[in-house]
């Protein structure tokens, strides 16, 4: 069993603590927790998120998981956006096409979007995922920070393929970033 196998084993335990469930312990910061792990290992991540889901449901939690890429995709639908998007990258290119859509899908306007879609402060808890799948348009630190001013005192996991230090998060492990971002691992590394 790998090392993200054996860490992921953890995850149902360190939800159900009253630590997580009641941020305790935590000082005045919110409650949001980061699960890093290598970006390889993404199809083992998503597949233990499906049997976390079913487990979590059987025993009665009120949470939602909610996949930061398909929020992306329903934003733009929404908007009559998305063909118009995909036919833009062809004519522009990528990089052109990621700073037009900086301000319809900036960090703000996702949790924005969230907090109108999902009553937040009714769930126990809130699974986030899907932010490798967005990445560069969603960037980890910055849309934690705006989730702040949506989640109340509900606390939220995010799953994020990635290396988080403690204080920076640096995606798929290889990406530098020195955007700092305090939150508290899930479930650490042992050793």
């Amino acid at each position: 069993m790998n090392a993200t196998q054996n860490r992921l084993n953890l995850i149902l335990e360190r939800i159900e603590n009253q630590r997580f469930m009641k941020s305790d312990g935590l000082g005045n910061d919110i409650g949001f927790w980061i699960f890093d792990y290598p970006a390889e290992d993404e199809c083992l991540v998503r597949d233990h998120l499906h049997h976390l889901e079913q487990k979590l449901n059987q025993r009665g939690y009120n949470f939602s998981h909610l996949n930061i890429f398909a929020i992306i995709l329903d934003m733009l639908t929404e908007r009559n956006l998305l063909q118009r998007v995909f036919k833009r990258e062809k004519e522009i290119g990528f990089e052109k096409l990621k700073k037009s859509l900086a301000g319809p899908l900036s960090q703000k306007n996702i949790s924005e979007y969230i907090a109108t879609r999902y009553d937040l402060t009714s769930f126990d808890f809130i699974l986030l995922s899907g932010v490798g799948a967005a990445w560069p348009l969603v960037r980890a630190h910055e849309l934690l920070s705006a989730m702040q001013n949506v989640m109340g005192n509900t606390p939220l996991v995010l799953f994020y393929p990635g290396k988080y230090s403690g204080q920076d998060l640096h995606p798929f492990g290889i990406v530098e970033s020195r955007n700092y971002y305090r939150a508290f691992k899930l479930v650490p590394e042992q050793g």
